[in-house]
């Protein structure tokens, strides 16, 4: 069976660092998130030490995205295809790929859970730095603090909820997990899911 390269080995271990972080970030902000989930404090040393921990898991989270970030915007940028893809995504969701549009690289749905993360981390950024204590919280007014705080957790559950979306599909379509963990799929994988971004892989000197 015949491979195309879809990642670089730097891309994967990008990408891979940032699910570790995600997974400390949400389980430490989620023990301040809610009282029944303050139990998560214990694997971080107990409540002090998370407080203490999670603004830094979740800047270093974003400092990482940021490096994927830069690696792949260009190729999630929407175009005019994108709109044709969005069309018949109900078709999509009914499991029917045959009356799928061609895509890129990426298609719409995709692009859509990549700007989703992107902006959910931007303002998880912003706001966790205006009540960081006892760094920054001082320099911000407590009715601006209550009103990043909202926003905080709002875009963490948006974070969350796309993340849970981006490992529901990858599962979902056989063949995609392959390409972030030895970064190759199969010529027919692309073939049938991004043809155009398979004829534009497939003329691409070896």
């Amino acid at each position: 069976m015949k491979y195309l390269q879809r990642y670089q080995d730097g891309e994967r271990m990008n990408h891979w660092a940032v699910a570790l972080l995600f997974v400390l970030a949400a389980l430490s902000g989620l023990a301040f998130f809610h009282p029944a989930f303050y139990f998560f404090s214990n694997l971080f040393g107990g409540g002090a030490w998370t407080r203490i921990l999670h603004p830094f898991i979740g800047l270093l989270m974003a400092l990482c995205f940021l490096g994927l970030f830069m690696r792949l915007w260009r190729d999630n940028l929407i175009n005019q295809g994108d709109q044709a893809w969005r069309a018949k995504m109900g078709e999509m969701l009914r499991g029917n790929k045959d009356g799928m549009p061609p895509v890129g690289k990426y298609n719409y749905g995709q692009k859509m859970v990549f700007w989703a993360l992107a902006l959910s981390l931007l303002l998880l950024v912003l706001t966790g730095f205006m009540f960081w204590r006892p760094w920054f919280d001082h320099l911000v007014p407590i009715g601006v603090q209550r009103i990043a705080v909202l926003v905080h957790s709002v875009s963490a559950v948006v974070l969350v909820l796309a993340t849970i979306v981006h490992v529901y599909a990858a599962i979902w379509v056989k063949g995609t997990v392959r390409a972030m963990s030895r970064g190759t799929v199969s010529e027919s994988w692309a073939r049938k899911n991004h043809p155009l971004w398979h004829a534009e892989a497939s003329r691409k000197p070896k």
